[in-house]
């Protein structure tokens, strides 16, 4: 299996080439922008992956996802975020483990195990979004809203402290905290909201936008009905 990301970092779109019949892509539902006509689709329910942007999960809640099967060599598909931004491709290994803000979902492979159980998660972020811990072999796919900013915590920084909704993935040697800035008045008054504390040693991916701030941006252009009466 070969792949390639175009349109980065504004409009990521994935390609992938499969070079022998059975190879297989999982995919986050409503993910695909076109495939080969031989290309199996088979869709699913699986433990709560992806999604946190359609619904909010409970640890556990099941979500329909696709898998894609090839049925001959030389068979290609698309598949892309709904989010507009990079897309950032992981290849894991045995041992590694990576820890990604569940919306960030995109696909991997069958080899990727995505533990949404995984106890660390809960209480995490606010507004029903949490942690999907990845492990395994294969490919790992997952979206950023605007660009990814990449850091290496421990050793281009020694830590580091970033907005909750800005977080899009961190390898493990990478611990946390988290608290509120600017007290609880500042968290209902406009003021920034939650933050985490990294620190340790590990890699770092950042968002370079957030989807509550354009929601904020644009609340007030909203059309108003008007009253009658």
């Amino acid at each position: 299996m070969r792949h390639e990301i175009r349109h980065n970092p504004d409009f990521g779109l994935v390609q992938v080439y499969f070079d022998q019949p059975g190879e297989q892509i999982i995919t986050e539902s409503g993910a695909m922008v076109a495939r080969d006509t031989g290309i199996e689709m088979k869709t699913s329910l699986q433990g709560g992956i992806g999604g946190a942007l359609k619904r909010k999960l409970l640890g556990g809640e099941s979500l329909f996802q696709n898998t894609f099967t090839a049925t001959a060599p030389g068979q290609s598909m698309w598949f892309a975020p709904a989010p507009e931004g990079a897309i950032v491709c992981i290849t894991m290994q045995p041992g590694m483990e990576l820890f990604l803000q569940s919306g960030a979902y995109l696909a991997s492979t069958p080899g990727v195990t995505l533990d949404t159980k995984w106890q660390g998660a809960k209480g995490f972020f606010s507004g029903g979004l949490f942690l999907i811990r990845a492990y395994g072999q294969g490919y790992l796919w997952f979206n950023c809203y605007g660009g990814a900013h990449v850091l290496d915590i421990g050793q281009q920084y020694y830590g580091y402290i970033c907005d909750n909704t800005h977080m899009v993935a961190f390898t493990q040697g990478l611990q946390y905290n988290i608290s509120k800035v600017g007290g609880l008045k500042s968290l209902f008054l406009g003021g920034e909201g939650l933050v985490c504390n990294f620190q340790g040693q590990g890699r770092l991916w950042l968002q370079t936008r957030n989807p509550s701030s354009l929601a904020s941006f644009l609340h007030p252009y909203r059309p108003v009905k008007a009253k009658s009466g």
